[in-house]
Order: structure tokens, then C-alpha cells, then sequence
């Protein structure tokens, strides 16, 4: 007799609805649970058989992975935007677990890579200092749109530099809009010296992974690429073949076709061409600043051209 059990768990700050179905998609039960270690432990150590438990993509993903994973057969973190029958009915917490867990018994859900590889500070540290980055580039266009907003041309990186600094808070003439500017020249120091900071940490523990070194010989990547490509690829090993790397990483071209043909004026126009694949929105983003330096020299790369030369690079890596 099958003991499986299918457990769904829609997670939220304060609880958890959780539903347990048997083999046969037979209800067992329906619970909710306080976001609480010890709770959640308690309910899993009441239940017998085989436990295969699901759960959506979330903040409190990684934590409650790591919790579940002794104490179950399998622990599956699904992406929720591939979800689709969650989103048809009535929605709720309870009726979300309950899907959640008819879909994993059906087999039927996309997981979310969550194992451990041993580079979990290496990501902390990259996200750290992607956060930062992105902090530190959005108080630097605040800074600018502030000058143009007064026709004060602010061209160049000099707007930027401490020395320059009085020179060009004297050129606003409003009072208020001057305090403006030196509070967010106060914040883009604070960051300057975080985002420095981020930076030193990340590269001193990349260069604890083997992995690293192998990236670097890619031309192109340097210390802080080859960093994050291991914070967000972790390992190739998770993919089961090069060509679903490529998927992840946008090297790839997905085809959509609603139709061999497309009708226009009653004629029939050549079949549609396939669209850019769009995978891991951060790793695409590392990949086209590597790909747009491929070339020393001369414009870059063709978007086309430069797929196919990183993919040939990333696989001979």
C-alpha cells in the first residue's frame, strides 16, 4: 500500500495553511500553523508515511527548505509564476495549499534550485552587493535629474567628486533644492563606502572556490563577473544538459508559434520569427555586460553574435 503523503503549504509572515492529501488525492488534513520552527516540526512529526511537501518561491523560502529537509522525503519550492491553476476560482490560503498539494501529487509543478552547494555566503555577498549597487546607481540619477531639473548641464562623472562638490551646490540658486542635493550627496557617500566595502568582501570569498578561477579564464569575466555567475548559477551540475544552462542563463531562443502562418490582407506572410528567450533576469543582466566587451576593439558584438560567442565560451568552461 502506498503511505505517500502530499503536504501543500501556502506560507505568510504570521502562518501557514497546510494541506495533507494521501496517494489517491483523498483529503487527510487541513491545518494552519504559526511561522514557528518548533510548530511546523510538530505537525511534520505527526504525520506517517513518506512526506512529500511543496511550497511556493518565497522571503521565507530558503529558511524553510533548510528546516524541512531532514525530516521529509522531499522538499519542493515551486515557482510560483508557473502556477497557473492557482490563479483560476476562488483564491484563498486554504484553497491555494490544497492545489498546491494536488499539484505535487500530479507532478506537475516547476522547482525552484534551493539545495546547498557550500557558496551560500558567496550569495549572501552577492546579493549584498547587487543591492547596493542598484541603491547607489538610483541615488546618482536622483542626483542628475535634480541638476537638469534646474538647466544646470551636469554631463560627465565631475557632478560625482567630493573636491567639486561646493562648486556645484553653488550653482543652485533655491535654498531648499540645495539641502536637497546635500542629503543625497550624504547618501551617495554612505553607499560609496558600502558598496566598497560589498566589493572586497565578495571577491575575498570567491577566491575561496575553485570555480572561480575556471570562469576567469572566459575572456571578458573578471573577479567580480566571475563572483556573481557563481553566486547565480551556485553549480552546472543542477542543469541536466548544457543547452538548459543556456536557457537560464538567455543564450537560448524560445519559439512561440500561434500559428504556422500570419494573415495579413488575405495573404499569407512568412512563418514568425522565434523570440529572445528570457531567463534569470540577473543573470542575463551579467552575461550581455560580459558579452558587450567581448570585443577589445570596434563596436560591440550583434546581439545574435554575441549568444553564440559567450555560449561557446561558457561551454568550453
Amino acid at each position: 500500500m502506498n503511505d505517500a503523503k502530499y503536504i501543500g503549504l501556502d506560507v505568510h509572515q504570521a502562518t501557514i495553511s497546510a494541506t495533507v492529501l494521501d496517494s489517491t488525492g483523498k483529503l487527510v488534513m487541513e491545518s494552519i500553523l504559526e511561522t514557528k520552527a518548533a510548530t511546523i516540526l510538530q505537525f511534520i512529526h505527526g504525520l506517517r508515511g513518506s512526506l512529500h511537501v511543496t511550497f511556493e518561491e518565497g522571503s521565507c523560502a530558503a529558511w524553510l527548505h533548510d528546516l524541512l529537509k531532514p525530516h521529509v522525503t522531499q522538499v519542493l519550492v515551486c515557482d510560483p509564476r508557473k502556477n497557473a491553476l492557482l490563479k483560476v476560482g476562488n483564491k484563498s490560503d486554504r484553497i491555494d495549499s490544497r492545489k498546491l498539494a494536488e499539484l505535487l501529487r500530479s507532478n506537475l509543478l516547476r522547482s525552484v534550485y534551493h539545495e546547498n552547494t557550500g557558496i551560500r555566503t558567496v550569495k549572501e555577498l552577492a546579493r549584498s552587493y547587487m543591492t547596493i549597487t542598484r541603491d547607489l546607481t538610483r541615488v546618482m540619477v536622483r542626483l542628475k535629474a535634480l541638476y537638469r531639473s534646474w538647466a544646470i548641464p551636469c554631463a560627465g562623472q565631475q557632478v560625482y567628486a567630493s573636491r567639486h562638490r561646493a562648486e556645484w551646490l553653488e550653482k543652485i540658486a533655491e535654498a531648499g533644492v540645495r539641502r536637497r542635493a546635500g542629503l543625497y550627496y550624504q547618501q551617495f557617500d554612505a553607499l560609496l563606502i558600502l558598496h566598497q566595502q560589498a566589493r572586497r568582501e565578495l571577491l575575498a570569498e570567491s577566491r575561496k572556490h575553485n570555480a572561480t578561477q575556471l570562469l576567469r579564464q572566459i575572456p571578458s569575466i573578471g573577479p567580480i563577473r566571475a563572483a556573481l555567475l557563481l553566486a547565480l548559477i551556485q553549480t552546472p551540475h543542477r542543469f541536466r544538459t548544457k543547452r538548459q544552462l543556456w536557457s537560464y542563463s538567455g543564450l537560448a531562443l524560445e519559439t512561440r508559434n500561434r500559428g504556422n502562418t500570419a494573415l495579413c490582407m488575405a495573404s499569407s506572410n512568412a512563418p514568425r520569427k522565434p523570440s529572445p528567450f528570457a531567463g534569470s533576469t540577473k543573470i542575463i543582466t551579467t552575461i550581455w555586460k560580459i558579452s558587450s566587451r567581448v570585443q577589445p576593439f570596434g563596436p560591440p558584438l550583434s546581439p545574435d553574435l554575441s549568444r553564440s560567442s559567450t555560449r561557446r565560451w561558457l561551454a568550453k568552461g
